[in-house]
C-alpha cells in the first residue's frame, strides 16, 4: 500500500483562473451597477414587494439591505455616469419609501435605512 493519496480527478473543480479573467474583462461600472441590482432585487424580496408578498418579508434583513445600497451608491457616485446613477438613486428612492410604508414603528426622517447617505426621506 502506498502512503500517497490517489491524485484528484475531480473535473467539477472550478477554473479560478478562467474566473479571474473573465472578471478583469468586465469594466468596474458594470460590476458596480450589477451589485446595485442585486442589492435592490433582495431588499424588495425582504420588503415584501414581489409576488409571495410576506413569505419572505423581514424588515430587518431589508433595513440592512437598503442602507448597503445607499452606501454603494454614495461611495460610487462619482464613479459611475449619471446614465447609470440616476435609475439606481430612483429605485433606492423607491425602497426606502416602501420600508417606511411597511414599517410599524417609523424611523424619524434621516433615521431610515441609508438615509445617512441619501439624507432624509419624507413619504
Amino acid at each position: 500500500m502506498s502512503d500517497t493519496p490517489p491524485e484528484s480527478t475531480n473535473v467539477d473543480a472550478p477554473d479560478f483562473d478562467a474566473m479571474a479573467r473573465d472578471i478583469a474583462e468586465v469594466p468596474a461600472v458594470e460590476v458596480i451597477v450589477t451589485v446595485a441590482v442585486n442589492l435592490m432585487s433582495a431588499a424588495a424580496v425582504k420588503l415584501g414587494l414581489t409576488e409571495e408578498g410576506d413569505k419572505y418579508k423581514d424588515l430587518d434583513e431589508a433595513r440592512k439591505l437598503v442602507t448597503a445600497l445607499a452606501g454603494l451608491l454614495d461611495a460610487s457616485a462619482t464613479e459611475i455616469s449619471s446614465f447609470h446613477a440616476a435609475p439606481l438613486r430612483d429605485g433606492l428612492k423607491s425602497l426606502q419609501l416602501a420600508f417606511r410604508e411597511a414599517s410599524l414603528v417609523r424611523d424619524e426622517p434621516g433615521q431610515g435605512p441609508g438615509e445617512k447617505y441619501t439624507g432624509p426621506i419624507y413619504g
